[in-house]
């Protein structure tokens, strides 16, 4: 009896540790597989739909190489202080995002907004690589209509992202962060933290390999109780950031989606944005 014991005791052991491996396995599976909906919140809009803003617009379809048909608009107000090419975070569409950038166009600025594949009235298939190649799609559009210097690259969440690795790569009079990151691996492994993120992750979104290539002035926007993109994710990009470039802003108490309802925000923006 001493020996059948512990002998069940270690089947017993093997069967829960076979159990608890099946059970990670499917849910890792689970979680690759399901990414995309996890990271992208796309609504979707019929391509006869009509956009309603306050200010004048233009609707926008640029065509990328592989066919997807991207939609954006274009504010245009009477002689614009420059124009602001902004791109939105992971959830809606424009006509969602067209309303929350309004604040800007009524400063006196021009402004340019896309949608993502697969976001409101875009076409195309997801992936990586093609946020970047669709940003600057939508910049050589901006750089044909005005002059580089004129151009503010503006990023909120997710699309802080592309908005930097468009400064990198090219030369806009500035570059704004709201609420940005290091990379999509900093922020899933933060959440995530029993999974082998950096090897499940097919977003990686390294906004830290383009900040220090950055030759325009940097402004670096985020709140101290941000939940969704914590604050220290922000600190470990400012950390990279040409120094002599870059403001960074901590609006305490500040959270994800409620900056822009904050009159600290906008006074930091009638400076940045006079």
């Amino acid at each position: 009896m001493s020996n059948t014991a512990p002998k069940k005791i270690k089947q017993r052991l093997r069967q829960i540790a076979f159990i608890i491996a099946v059970s990670y396995f499917i849910l890792l599976t689970s979680v690759y597989i399901m990414q995309e909906r996890l990271l992208f919140l796309p609504t979707h809009l019929e391509q006869d739909y009509r956009f309603e803003f306050n200010y004048p617009f233009e609707e926008l379809f640029l065509k990328a190489t592989d066919g997807a048909l991207l939609n954006g608009i274009h504010f245009k107000v009477t002689q614009p202080k420059g124009v602001i090419l902004y791109f939105h975070g992971n959830a809606g569409d424009l006509s969602r995002w067209g309303k929350i950038a309004e604040p800007f166009v009524k400063k006196g600025y021009d402004l340019v907004m896309m949608d993502y594949r697969t976001y409101g009235k875009s076409t195309g298939t997801l992936a990586h690589d093609v946020f970047s190649t669709d940003a600057q799609l939508f910049y050589a559009y901006v750089r044909d209509h005005y002059k580089e210097h004129e151009i503010t690259l503006y990023g909120r969440s997710l699309g802080t992202y592309m908005a930097t690795c468009l400064a990198s790569n090219n030369k806009p009079g500035q570059l704004i962060l709201e609420t940005p990151y290091y990379s999509m691996v900093d922020i899933a492994e933060r959440r995530f933290p029993i999974f082998p993120v950096k090897q499940l992750l097919k977003y990686p979104f390294p906004s830290y390999k383009c900040i220090a290539e950055v030759t325009s002035p940097i402004t670096i926007i985020h709140g101290t109780e941000d939940d969704i993109v914590p604050i220290a994710s922000a600190k470990r990009l400012n950390a990279l950031a040409p120094r002599s470039l870059t403001t960074f802003i901590s609006i305490e108490d500040g959270k994800h989606n409620t900056l822009g309802e904050d009159e600290r925000y906008w006074s930091y923006m009638h400076t940045i944005l006079p």
